[in-house]
């Protein structure tokens, strides 16, 4: 086994990744309805082209929000991926809370996470009945469907899967590091 482990090491020149199936459904279903849970994701942002497309990533990269969305509010499973089924646990309305304002109060992202006068505008518009993510473990790079819009910072940077070219992002930091800058 050292062996071998070394020898993809070198054949795959230090890119390798693992991916394991050691959750267990209840167990991320149980903490989905605990009312402080929030919804996140370690994937990465990734372009599919380029340096960045190459590889294999988890699926997670693209989807997460709108899996979610797919799984546990419509409740549709994915006949193309292990361990798939879905289950209406969640509402549209606290998927969406666990999505963003939770997540905003709780890491201190002033003005952010609730559509608010004097807020920041940013706002997914996107089909229910349509949205899903798509991505595999085996294609990993692939755009979610049903999302019509991304507003960022109140610039529009998607329609309909097609970047405008607009880069309205920025690093947010919790307020915390702002006193300390």
């Amino acid at each position: 086994p050292f062996t071998a482990y070394f020898n993809l090491i070198v054949e795959e020149e230090a890119s390798g990744s693992i991916l394991g199936f050691y959750y267990n459904e209840d167990d991320i279903r149980r903490v989905l309805l605990h009312p402080s849970s929030m919804i996140g994701s370690d994937g990465y942002a990734l372009a599919p082209y380029g340096v960045l497309g190459q590889g294999r990533m988890h699926p997670r990269s693209y989807g997460t929000f709108p899996m979610v969305i797919r799984k546990y509010v419509k409740g549709a499973s994915r006949s193309d991926l292990m361990y798939d089924e879905g289950i209406k646990i969640l509402s549209l309305e606290e998927a969406i809370r666990k999505m963003t304002s939770l997540p905003a109060q709780k890491f201190g992202l002033l003005n952010r996470g609730i559509i608010r006068p004097g807020f920041w505008a940013d706002i997914v518009i996107f089909s229910l009945k349509e949205i899903s993510d798509t991505g595999t473990y085996l294609k990993p790079y692939q755009y979610p469907v049903g999302i019509k819009y991304v507003i960022v910072n109140g610039e529009i940077v998607i329609i309909e899967g097609e970047h405008t070219g607009k880069n309205a992002g920025r690093v947010l930091r919790h307020q915390a590091f702002k006193q300390i800058a």
